[in-house]
């Protein structure tokens, strides 16, 4: 037997829909609760970077789901959290402003953890949103027993009133199809927003620049995840050449000891981080890609107004 499933209506076929749908829904949470895996599920490409260290998502990244009944367009945000320097206060700025401006909101919060203060707070935080309707998502099912799923069902129905409770794994692609559905039924009739099989509007550099810091966030230590910032200088085709692309990025960190760590024992963290962000960067592109890695100290630029505009950290 699976896990619990969703206590929702009975689906209607896409056939039968009255109407073609189109909005938007935005995924919250606390951070790594899995809101980029399950985004990236969802689209069926990988538009989000994703990693095992908190607050890796640093803007609101739009997914694109294209259906024969409906377009949803999936906005992806940082974790909440109790920000500890100016870049942390913009982030949650930006979540908060998100949050009124979709149609659904997707409240997730995974199978395997208990719910706590963070929960907490940030369901009262929801209950506030005005008249915006609230999917609590139990993610991460595929790491949880039956009867944690259950338990967990149980213990989120009680954290506050909810227009549906899904339970998902974007790993095993449990329950994606519903979630889908009850995610649809919040939008309203309209016409799709983007061109069929755009999946995202993220601009190319900026996906090459969160595949480069992917591939930093693999393996560091704790201390440097939240100071690394990655800006593509330079892009496009070699002069005289079709079949290759030239990417000069610059990796911002805000010390010695962290260009130590990037750099690694006689460059080969560096070499790493190069080999496997190119690799992902040319499934990205679809060509053959040369990569300009440099790194450079931006000192505590996660506090400094003018550092986070220039790296596009905006007010």
């Amino acid at each position: 037997m699976g896990p619990p499933t969703s206590s929702s209506p009975a689906r209607v076929p896409p056939s039968a829909a009255a109407e073609f749908r189109s909005g938007f829904a935005c995924f919250a949470g606390r951070p790594n609760v899995g809101k980029s895996t399950l985004m990236n599920a969802l689209v069926g490409s990988k538009v989000a970077i994703t990693s095992s260290r908190p607050q890796t998502t640093r803007r609101a990244i739009r997914g694109i789901v294209h259906r024969p009944d409906a377009q949803l367009i999936i906005v992806d945000t940082p974790g909440l959290h109790r920000p500890r320097t100016l870049l942390g206060e913009r982030l949650d700025s930006l979540v908060r402003s998100t949050l009124t401006e979709v149609d659904v909101i997707g409240f997730c919060l995974p199978a395997l953890e208990r719910i706590g203060p963070g929960d907490k707070y940030l369901a009262a935080e929801l209950a506030g949103v005005g008249k915006t309707p609230v999917v609590a998502i139990v993610t991460k099912t595929d790491q949880a027993s039956r009867e944690q799923i259950a338990a967990h069902l149980a213990a989120v129905g009680r954290l506050g009133e909810w227009a549906d409770i899904v339970p998902v794994s974007a790993v095993s692609g449990f329950q994606l199809d519903v979630l889908a559905d009850v995610l649809v039924s919040h939008l309203p009739a309209g016409r799709p927003l983007y061109p069929d099989g755009e999946l995202t509007d993220e601009p190319e550099h900026q996906l090459v620049a969160e595949l480069i810091r992917e591939a930093i966030l693999e393996g560091v230590r704790d201390e440097l995840p939240h100071s690394i910032a990655v800006v593509v200088e330079e892009m496009g085709p070699r002069e005289g050449r079709d079949d290759l692309i030239d990417v000069h990025a610059m990796m911002y960190v805000e010390r010695p000891s962290q260009k130590a760590i990037v750099i690694g024992a006689k460059g080969a963290r560096l070499k790493q981080v190069g080999s496997q962000a190119r690799h992902q960067i040319e499934a990205l592109l679809g060509t053959r890609v040369y990569l300009d890695l440099r790194i450079k100290i931006a000192k505590d630029w996660q506090r400094d107004p003018k550092q986070l505009r220039r790296l596009g950290f905006y007010d």
